[in-house]
């Protein structure tokens, strides 16, 4: 065997494999990728009832449901885009937040709201803040899919930030800072649309 092919032939392959690397790193989501899952009172269903094997982090959550709503996050960007510009709590600086109004995300999986509906959010850390649907729409959140024109990621904000303009709403601009945004959590996975 030719000890310089072979090792020029491992080299090229070791060089082509870290390009694919970074192209697949620096590629958005699959189209169909879940990024957002509404549960609860909802008509438009396109999946099934939870998989405690599958669905791991709302298994360990106890977030059960018979029927749900999922939203990859190109469905998420074909709605209507909203723009806030809130001062946020961990740099006291206003930074541009982009998405959907939450009221569309929720059109769009056909949830059954009156004012007294109650949305659970479920962030990736376990916050799972509670808000009627009267709040929900007085605050005006969004699902934010974008920070600063940047795609929101795990680690960060990501997948999605349920979000709203706190420094527009008196009663909430006159709070100190790091207490405006106590039903607004990061790493948005799940939505609970709850009547009972």
């Amino acid at each position: 065997m030719n000890k310089r092919r072979f090792l020029t032939s491992i080299a090229g392959l070791v060089a082509a494999s870290r390009i694919n690397t970074a192209d697949a790193l620096n590629k958005a989501p699959e189209a169909g990728q879940t990024v957002l899952t509404v549960v609860g009172a909802i008509d438009h269903v396109n999946r099934e009832k939870l998989n405690p094997v599958t669905d791991q982090l709302m298994h360990k959550f106890a977030i059960g449901f018979e029927r749900a709503h999922t939203f990859s996050l190109a469905e998420l960007l074909t709605l209507p885009a909203q723009t806030i510009k809130p001062t946020m709590e961990y740099d006291q600086r206003a930074h541009q937040l982009t998405g959907p109004r939450l009221l569309d995300v929720l059109a769009a999986a056909g949830a059954q709201l009156s004012d007294t509906t109650r949305i659970v959010f479920h962030g990736i850390d376990g916050y799972s803040p509670e808000v009627t649907w009267a709040q929900a729409k007085k605050y005006n959140y969004i699902v934010a899919t974008h920070l600063d024109g940047k795609l929101l990621a795990i680690g960060g904000f990501g997948p999605l930030f349920a979000i709203y303009d706190a420094d527009r709403i008196a009663e909430l601009a006159a709070k100190p800072l790091n207490q405006r945004f106590f039903a607004c959590p990061w790493g948005l996975y799940c939505i609970e649309v709850l009547n009972s």
